[in-house]
């Protein structure tokens, strides 16, 4: 049996047929294309009807902008471009994982938070949010969710459910706290009415972990309306950096937490994280000592790391079918202002790696990463 694999590279769509032997099953599609209109750190998701919403980010990478695209169900174009932040060049690119964030919220509602670009140390960073309403064709005016906490350095997340609530999380300090990564702590605002407004943020989790600085993080909310939340650590004068795992049942209100894999650096790895919903429950990817590793964390599940040798492999995107198939993407070679290679597995229902894979080398821009989301039809679409 076979399957086509299209890869669009600079507006070429290069053709190449993937064989399978007679005892695995059907290689699925797998679409490699470039971010639209010449962008970089694209994010992505799928809705109930198949379109596909994009964004991604343009211009100077410490002082840029976002844009938003839709992809309809069985078609190759995106729509024209909407600026997602209204004050223009208040996004940044810099560091890769300080990007805009994507979720869908209830009733088509689309929510987006971002890295606002450091000015100074009386004007540092802000963690901006928009949304677009349904129907609407220009995003709301940003705002800055940052209220107590300071000191944002990585990247932020959002994450959405079908009654309404917006949750955008990220990491920095207290106001007043001591200075260092120690003190760093998971800060959480939800709104109960779409966007419309948030409560000032408060610590979602109060155990000693600290943060990684120059980290990201990545949230989640699953199909009985469980929120997770992953992070890096920075444990032990910051040499301990490990993934941690928070998850609440109930809407942000509380929030229990594990290790999900330790990682001993002292260093800042500048890492980013992938969650999806799969059939066997929340799926989680990262990186660890230029490997990806991925698992299904919630379930004890020890990590497994990506299929091949590991060199330089960082910022993982998951994507996964009704059936089963998980798609892990990743980036090799990418590190300070330098890009790097895309590279992509596709893996069974139970977790062992299929004929169906790919690498292309400088697919990635300085700092870009990968998206991979899975289409209503059962195949895959890698963005780079």
């Amino acid at each position: 049996m076979s399957a086509v694999r299209r890869v669009v590279l600079s507006g070429i769509v290069l053709v190449a047929a993937l064989t399978s032997r007679a005892d695995e099953p059907s290689v699925p599609r797998v679409d490699v294309i470039s971010t639209p209109n010449g962008g970089i750190q694209p994010q992505a998701v799928v809705d109930q009807t198949g379109t596909l919403h994009l964004i991604y980010f343009k211009g100077d990478p410490g002082h840029g902008d976002l844009f938003y695209v839709k992809q309809s169900a069985g078609k190759d174009d995106f729509s024209a471009p909407l600026r997602v932040n209204s004050t223009p060049a208040t996004a940044v690119a810099i560091g890769s994982i300080r990007g805009g964030q994507l979720a869908l919220g209830r009733d088509g509602f689309v929510h987006i938070v971002w890295n606002g670009p450091f000015v100074s140390q009386s004007n540092p960073s802000q963690l901006f949010y928009s949304r677009l309403k349904p129907g609407a064709t220009a995003f709301d005016p940003q705002r800055n969710l940052m209220n107590t906490s300071e000191a944002l350095d990585g990247g932020g997340t959002i994450a959405a459910d079908a009654k309404g609530n917006v949750f955008a999380a990220w990491h920095g300090r207290g106001a007043g706290s001591p200075p260092g990564e120690a003190y760093r702590k998971l800060w959480l605002a939800i709104s109960n009415d779409d966007g419309a407004t948030f409560a000032p943020e408060k610590a979602a989790y109060d155990e000693p972990t600290g943060a990684c600085a120059c980290c990201g993080t990545k949230a989640l909310v699953d199909p009985q309306g469980t929120l997770h939340i992953i992070y890096r650590s920075a444990r032990n004068n910051g040499t301990e950096r490990d993934l941690v795992l928070v998850s609440s049942s109930n809407s942000g209100a509380s929030f229990r937490g594990a290790d999900v894999h330790p990682w001993k650096i002292n260093a800042c790895p500048m890492s980013s994280m992938s969650l999806v919903e799969s059939p066997a429950g929340l799926l989680a990817a990262w990186e660890t000592a230029g490997q990806i590793y991925f698992s299904h964390p919630t379930r004890g599940e020890k990590p497994a790391a990506a299929a091949g040798r590991g060199v330089e492999r960082k910022h993982p995107s998951l994507a996964a079918t009704p059936s089963g198939l998980t798609l892990l993407a990743w980036a090799e070679g990418t590190g300070w202002q330098r890009g790097g290679a895309l590279a992509w597995q596709v893996y069974d229902a139970a977790g062992k790696p299929t004929v169906a894979k790919g690498r292309v080398d400088r697919a990635i821009p300085v700092w870009s990463l990968p998206a991979a989301v899975a289409r209503k039809d059962g195949s895959f679409v890698v963005i780079h």
